[in-house]
């Protein structure tokens, strides 16, 4: 039932839960009556990372390591299919770490758009190759040199606006549904124990998807947990509102006391999704293939949004059941169907 873009999808998925599938099905036969789902992506930018230990002068050695950003990026080109799909190195940036258990450290990220790949070895592959450099350009001793699994730089969101009259049914009008799921939304924003079971929701479908095309689903979601605190506090991921409809989009407001014909609910998520569709199982597996081919994706990119969607659309489902009819009465009739088989 996945509209996005205006694009019609059909998601392969790989999970345990069959009532998974079926919320989420029934999630994108939702958003279809708010026009589907709009979708977007930053550049496929990884990060690599070089630990560098016992400097003598922090200071000077950031000076030195970014005066000579043009030779370790040349260093680090070292991967030719991802330099002739257009990708390679694109800029080095210099962290300090003045505190730490072991004494101050600094740490040097190298930035790198993987364009198709998820990109993992090709990541780690540059940070080796620069760090002898590093280690004389700052006269201190490298020591780890690998890729960071919080891609900040390569996020994916999906938004979707859905008129309140679709969730009307015989036991609670639309409007009551819609302000529910706002206030549980809130829950998850405001306390990380709601938060964990919150974004576990999300990544039921994110990750069935990235099984299903052979990608990294434990990279997805360290880096989506770790963009989940990166205030500091654990919170949920995604954003969802009660927002007036006047025909032409819709307006965000406070006010959920409107009436059906003028509220909507208004959803976000925005994440970072590390995958591709080159490398890896995702071309050796003949499944992972096979999924490629039914979902249709051209770009890494493209897949990092319908996934996105995909975990918007899984949190609809489950969050508008626990303020609705609650969360067991669909979930367990196929819980009992797959007990009995």
């Amino acid at each position: 039932n996945f509209l996005i873009n205006d694009k019609e999808y059909l998601v392969p998925m790989v999970v345990e839960e069959p009532s998974v599938v079926a919320a989420v099905s029934y999630a994108a036969k939702l958003a279809r009556t708010g026009g589907g789902f709009r979708t977007g992506s930053s550049e496929p930018v990884m990060i690599a990372q070089v630990q560098l230990l016992d400097v003598p002068d922090a200071a000077a050695a950031e000076r030195a390591i970014l005066a000579a950003e043009a030779d370790l990026l040349a260093r680090a080109d070292t991967s030719p299919s991802i330099a002739r799909r257009g990708g390679g190195p694109r800029a080095v940036e210099v962290r300090h770490l003045p505190q730490t258990p072991a004494g101050p450290m600094l740490i040097v990220h190298l930035l790198i758009d993987v364009r198709d790949a998820m990109g993992a070895n090709a990541v780690n592959t540059a940070a080796e190759a620069i760090a002898p450099t590093l280690e004389r350009l700052s006269g201190g001793r490298a020591l780890l040199r690998i890729l960071s699994n919080l891609t900040d730089q390569r996020r994916a969101w999906a938004e979707v606006t859905i008129p309140a009259k679709s969730f009307g049914g015989l036991d609670f009008r639309g409007e009551d549904a819609i302000r529910g799921i706002a206030e549980a939304n809130a829950f998850a924003v405001a306390d990380p124990y709601r938060a964990a079971t919150h974004n576990k929701g999300i990544l039921n479908g994110i990750d069935a998807v990235a099984l299903a095309t052979g990608n990294d689903w434990r990279a997805v979601e360290a880096g989506a947990h770790a963009y989940a605190a990166r205030d500091r506090q654990y919170r949920a991921l995604t954003e969802w509102r009660v927002v007036t409809d006047t025909g032409g989009g819709a307006t965000h407001t406070d006010d959920t006391q409107s009436t059906d014909t003028q509220s909507a609910l208004y959803g976000r998520l925005e994440l970072p999704l590390a995958v591709g569709i080159v490398g890896g199982a995702t071309r050796a597996h003949p499944v992972a293939q096979t999924a490629l081919k039914i979902l249709g994706v051209t770009s890494a990119r493209e897949l990092s949004e319908v996934m996105a969607a995909v975990g918007l659309a899984q949190n609809l489902a489950a969050i508008r059941a626990l303020a609705t009819e609650g969360i067991q009465r669909g979930h367990m009739a196929l819980h009992a169907r797959q007990v009995a088989i």
